[in-house]
């Protein structure tokens, strides 16, 4: 999946205004399904290590394609806990401190890490 840099740079600063807590969004596609252009908050809750939301708030949209989370720490490895939120996802990033385009990191359904194409 490619992603558009704006959109990574904007993920950066709503996990810098959470922390310490985690910040938690999902990634949607607009014309072009392999390009992630925007992200949609949810109602969600938002802890200093965990994030959560409830799946039947979630809005019913085939744009969705994954999700987007932060980690209060420099650990940008999934957990237990963000491998059952990712089954649903095509492409799941974790960013972690000091958030900035290099601490992000996608990983597809099973956790398997995907490359992460940036485009201006």
């Amino acid at each position: 999946m490619k992603f558009k840099k704006g959109l990574l740079e904007a993920l950066c600063e709503a996990a810098k205004s959470v922390y310490p807590d985690e910040f938690l969004a999902m990634l949607s596609v607009k014309k072009d399904l392999a390009l992630v252009e925007e992200f949609v908050v949810v109602q969600a809750i938002f802890g200093k290590n965990f994030s959560s939301f409830q799946p039947d708030l979630l809005p019913f949209d085939s744009k969705i394609v994954g999700t987007i989370h932060s980690h209060p720490s420099r650990n940008n490895s999934p957990s237990q806990a963000d491998l059952r939120v990712f089954a649903g996802g095509r492409v799941n990033l974790i960013i972690g401190l000091p958030y900035a385009l290099d601490s992000i990191r996608a990983f597809d359904n099973f956790g398997k890490e995907l490359s992460l194409e940036i485009m201006e």
